[in-house]
């Protein structure tokens, strides 16, 4: 992957941020002379990752609107703007093929999806009031084909997709780009209930570092509601989504959509 810089003094917000994709996206953030806020749930290791990061740490849970609301503001405040905000908080909380704990479910639905609603709502401002910059969701290859064993995982990642490509529009008009990550299974605790069974089969994963290229390129040249997918061997491609069969008018001609509902770009 070509390596691309975001420009020194940026400000960026992480939540989920003290995790194996958030450190791994700092470390490399930092590099590049961006100052980097690392958001997660409040605990001594969640603080001392961003400490050992050099790092600034902020308490919220993603699924806390005014919270998320908050924390912009104040990042406005202490660092004068808001360039981009990796939207990257969620679990993974499956447990049987069989049973479906709701519960559970909307836990994960919760974090994983309306965590990345509120984030988007409270960093468009910002970012558009720093002249623009960009928003990458962390979705999933689940988010793409939904995989059997976790509904509430597939579900969260398949609407997180969703709500990317249906925000671009209109966000692009503010000259803030979002796009979403779509990685394969890699080398971090959200897979250390079965990494077992990869290390059995021989499986490769991906390394943390590899999603944090990710990352950066989705926030330095990403497409406008681009779905990344990234695979061990593959690297980073954009998923091609196919059209859905257009109605046909009763000559059979292909119906044309009312100009309201057509995205800027086909107007």
């Amino acid at each position: 992957m070509t390596d691309t810089t975001p420009a020194p003094g940026s400000v960026a917000l992480v939540t989920g941020g003290t995790g194996g994709f958030g450190r791994a996206l700092a470390t490399k953030l930092r590099a590049r002379e961006v100052t980097v806020v690392l958001a997660d749930l409040d605990s001594e290791r969640n603080r001392q990752v961003a400490a050992d990061l050099g790092c600034e740490f902020a308490v919220l849970d993603v699924t806390d609107r005014a919270a998320n609301e908050a924390l912009v503001a104040r990042i406005e405040a202490d660092h004068g703007r808001l360039d981009a905000a990796y939207l990257n908080a969620g679990i993974s909380a499956a447990k049987s093929d069989d049973a479906l704990d709701l519960d559970e479910f909307m836990r994960v639905v919760d974090i994983d999806l309306f965590g990345v609603v509120y984030g988007v709502q409270a960093a468009r401002p910002a970012i558009k009031r720093a002249g623009g910059g960009a928003m990458v969701v962390t979705a999933s290859l689940a988010g793409l084909s939904p995989m059997a064993g976790d509904p509430g995982y597939s579900v969260a990642k398949g609407g997180a997709i969703a709500f990317v490509r249906s925000m671009a529009p209109r966000l692009q008009r503010e000259g803030i780009i979002i796009s979403a990550i779509c990685p394969g299974f890699a080398d971090t605790a959200i897979i250390d209930r079965i990494r077992d069974q990869f290390t059995a089969a021989n499986f490769p994963v991906l390394s943390a570092e590899e999603v944090a290229d990710a990352m950066i390129m989705a926030w330095v040249s990403g497409e406008p509601g681009a779905a990344y997918v990234i695979q061990p061997g593959v690297g980073t491609v954009p998923y091609r989504f196919k059209g859905v069969p257009s109605a046909k008018t009763a000559a059979g001609e292909t119906a044309v959509v009312p100009e309201a509902l057509r995205p800027p770009s086909m107007r």
